[in-house]
């Protein structure tokens, strides 16, 4: 089943198969940290799957573990959906009925955000490492997808103030990491895509610029939203 979502935003998207799908119109340059085409490649397609809260890590005689390699697996779900199997593709547990979609623009630049936030294991960066064999509903994903024509630079520059911006709202927030009780800086699965457009040239992306300030608005605003919806 399809499900189409119109609420403002030019990126084209919907939902199928318990998948978001975000479609750029034509491949574009992309930074990730996702398990499928993550670094830096060329796409048209973003996905963010839904996966069940507690999946079943270990294989059995009747069905092997497709959780084991999610970068395969994604692989496969790509053609399911629609999209290719040179996607950059997310998983997470939270339910995409809580899917954050939000814009911010200024000057004939704009930029466009889809998140879902989770926090149960959330942790603080410099935490002990944990192993945890069983994924858990925490996961804060955000997709952001822009008109600029962004460098490299500026496409680094932007994942770091999604990450400045994504711990000041937990800050706010006042989540804790699971592991040692300090304020959480994130979770121990989050991923970031940033997709750069064809528009106008952008060097920087820090937060003394105007996109480096939009990011971090909307990164803020829509981690909060999904908190909320989280707790709701």
């Amino acid at each position: 089943m399809s499900r189409r979502i119109q609420i403002g935003v030019q990126t084209a998207f919907h939902i199928r198969h318990h998948t978001l799908v975000v479609d750029l119109g034509c491949r574009l340059r992309i930074l990730s940290s996702a398990p499928r085409g993550g670094g830096f490649v060329r796409s048209r397609y973003i996905l963010n799957h839904q996966v069940p809260a507690d999946p079943v890590m270990a294989p059995t005689p009747l069905e092997p573990c497709k959780w084991c390699d999610p970068a395969r697996y994604l692989g496969r779900l790509a053609a399911e959906v629609g999209a290719d199997s040179r996607c950059v593709a997310l998983m997470t547990a939270v339910p995409l009925r809580n899917l954050v979609v939000l814009r911010e623009d200024a000057e004939g630049l704009w930029v466009e955000g889809f998140l879902t936030v989770g926090v149960s294991n959330a942790v603080r960066a410099g935490d002990p490492s944990t192993h945890r064999p069983k994924a858990a509903p925490g996961t804060i994903n955000i997709i952001l997808v822009t008109n600029a024509h962004l460098s490299a630079a500026a496409m680094v520059g932007a994942v770091q103030v999604v990450a400045e911006a994504k711990t000041a709202a937990l800050a706010e927030a006042r989540v804790l990491s699971t592991v040692t009780g300090a304020p959480a800086t994130g979770t121990g699965t989050d991923a970031t895509v940033v997709a750069s457009g064809d528009g106008s040239p952008i060097k920087y992306s820090g937060t003394h610029t105007q996109l480096g300030s939009m990011i971090g608005r909307l990164v803020g605003r829509g981690v909060r939203e999904g908190l909320r919806l989280q707790e709701k």
